[in-house]
């Protein structure tokens, strides 16, 4: 058989792209056979590159040695067809597909590769088993759905590489192998063989390049990065990911954000054709906390939170009452429509808050008929009770949810709560976006644990100005200069105005418990360099996987990845991580403890 490739077997046209006005043109397909159907007399093959499927026509008009090379075609196999586009005939005309009216009539067949049989068909909306479609990628990756995303994502990184263009940006590359990190628990670390026993990390950020190229006066930077760390994964979280980096000089959070809200504006009108009308909403991260218990909240729906403290003070229901004595509280929300929701379910939920450390969830059922039940209106007074539903805004149909416990554990239980009862109800709508900005966070975080402060976003993050008198008295009352963008939920991504004072930089790191040594052995760089003169500047990352994700309506992000992990960070098709070449270790002085195992 003959299976080289020449010139003159060069494509003329894409196979979803031939249409009724191509008719009577002679064309050079190439591609997969999705299909060969043998009517003897006739053979019709469904040739699939990534713009479709192109139906080949072979008949009696044939010449017979393609005729019977066409017999022997299976699915999978690579195909390059040269004949001559014609109608199908209206009998024959598939509405199903785009090339539909039409078929490639052959003259030439040639087949340039065979195909064992795969092990999953290649059609879309396969629901055979992930792993071993995952294990199979490169068959995967031939499917019409997942081609679809995958050159979505090339599409919507062409997009943004125009808008920052447009405004100004240079893309630079910062360096993959970089110095570990200060708490380098999710470094991936890379040994130097020149350096024995010192290591590079792979970066979790380029957050010091970015910082140091405003530095050296470039103004404007973005990068496409690849950034890497080394934790737990999630449904929309990877090992290795992609982030739209961004820095900008002499800016305030203003300016940040009226320039990434531009951005996220030209790439709806460009990808999906739609005005996003208006200035996106901001929210405090406080107030978001106290309405929704989020700091990443739905805003497409209500069910906001209230906190019911003062009207229960004095209770004497015990749950509530040891709550709030505590120095916790009793928050609820309101649910429009949750009447319908029947006894088990409401358990469901019960259940469900607990997995977010809520001891349990009281509960009152306001039917349509006017009745009420209720799993904790017999242990308050009817005044209560009224000022609970009258302050919760409960009205016929409606189902009140109330939660009681230690702050923390209230907005998460409740926060989470919200939404899955509006994912319940059926009420959250794909196709509406609703974006928001939440602002103002914490500078720092308490860690109970380790009985310390911690940089709730990174220790380069500015406090705000009018905060800083209480740095050293109350470092846990100071708001950061600090931005999350979020969208119907999820955190598309985030950032601050950096400190580029150096005073400031220094108290910083006294606040998180360096001493001055410590600080500058493990950023020396950085405080060296901000001797030179630092230009007030701030920045954002988009997380790329995450926001074509949602944009798409994709659930999982392995699913917008052209070779991604599985959930214990393993690649099944590569079968990555693997024990290294015992010479190879030695080379770089590497000893292994322990056993090792191949994925």
């Amino acid at each position: 058989m003959n299976t080289a490739f020449t010139k003159n077997d060069r494509r003329t046209d894409y196979c979803g792209e031939l249409t009724a006005a191509d008719i009577d043109r002679e064309v050079t397909v190439l591609g997969w056979c999705q299909r060969q159907r043998d009517l003897g007399a006739l053979i019709f093959i469904d040739l699939r590159d990534r713009t479709g499927i192109v139906q080949l026509a072979f008949d009696d008009d044939t010449a017979r040695d393609v005729f019977n090379l066409a017999f022997t075609v299976r699915s999978e196999f690579v195909l390059c067809a040269k004949g001559t586009v014609r109608h199908r005939g209206a009998a024959a005309v598939n509405k199903t597909i785009a090339t539909g009216e039409i078929e490639v009539a052959v003259s030439e067949l040639k087949i340039l590769s065979t195909s064992q049989t795969p092990p999953f068909e290649i059609v879309e909306n396969s629901n055979v088993n992930k792993e071993l479609r995952l294990k199979h990628r490169y068959l995967d990756l031939r499917r019409p759905d997942m081609q679809r995303v995958i050159m979505a994502r090339s599409r919507i990184t062409k997009i943004t590489r125009d808008y920052y263009a447009a405004n100004g940006f240079i893309d630079i590359e910062t360096p993959d192998l970089i110095k570990p990190t200060p708490e380098g628990a999710r470094d991936y670390l890379v040994p130097s063989r020149v350096h024995p026993g010192c290591f590079y990390a792979l970066p979790q950020s380029p957050q010091l390049y970015k910082q140091l190229l405003m530095l050296s006066g470039f103004d404007r930077y973005f990068q496409i990065a690849r950034c890497f760390r080394d934790e737990d994964l999630r449904a929309d979280r990877q090992p290795e990911f992609t982030q739209i980096d961004t820095e900008m000089s002499f800016v305030t959070e203003d300016d940040v954000m009226r320039m990434h809200e531009g951005f996220l504006k030209y790439l709806f009108r460009e990808y999906f054709g739609k005005e996003l009308e208006g200035d996106f909403l901001r929210l405090p991260w406080r107030d978001a906390m106290e309405r929704f218990g989020s700091d990443k909240p739905d805003m497409r729906f209500g069910f906001e939170l209230k906190n019911l403290s003062d009207i229960l003070k004095d209770t004497e229901f015990a749950v509530f009452q040891g709550a709030i004595a505590a120095g916790g509280s009793v928050r609820g929300i309101c649910v429009k429509g949750g009447a319908s929701f029947s006894r088990k379910e409401i358990d469901k939920l019960t259940d469900f808050v607990k997995t977010y450390r809520a001891r349990g969830l009281a509960w009152c059922k306001w039917a349509e008929d006017g009745t009420v039940s209720s799993s904790f209106a017999s242990k308050i007074s009817e005044g209560e009770l009224s000022a609970i539903l009258e302050k919760l805004e409960a009205e016929k149909g409606d189902l009140v949810l109330i939660v009681a416990d230690k702050n923390k554990v209230v907005f998460d239980a409740l926060g989470a709560l919200r939404c899955e009862c509006a994912r319940r109800l059926g009420i959250l709508d794909p196709n509406e976006f609703k974006f928001l900005w939440v602002t103002e966070f914490p500078l720092l975080e308490w860690s109970e644990e380790d009985g310390r402060f911690y940089a709730m976003h990174h220790p380069f993050t500015s406090p705000m100005d009018e905060d800083m008198q209480y740095i050293d008295s109350d470092p846990g009352r100071v708001r950061a200069k600090a931005y999350d963008i979020v969208l119907n939920g999820v955190e598309l991504g985030g950032g601050s105005i950096r400190i580029h004072s150096p005073e400031v930089q220094s108290k910083m790191f006294e606040i998180l418990g360096m001493t001055p040594e410590e600080a500058e052995t493990k950023f020396g760089f950085l405080l060296e360099a901000f001797k030179y003169g630092v230009p007030p500047h701030g920045g954002l990352a988009f997380g790329l996987d995450r926001m074509i994700m949602l944009l798409l309506g994709v659930d999982d992000i392995r699913d917008v990845i052209a070779f991604p992990k599985v959930q214990n960070a393993s690649e099944l098709m590569s079968r990555c991580p693997a024990p290294a070449d015992p010479k190879a270790l030695e080379e770089l002085s590497i000893a292994v403890v322990g056993e090792t195992e191949q994925n």
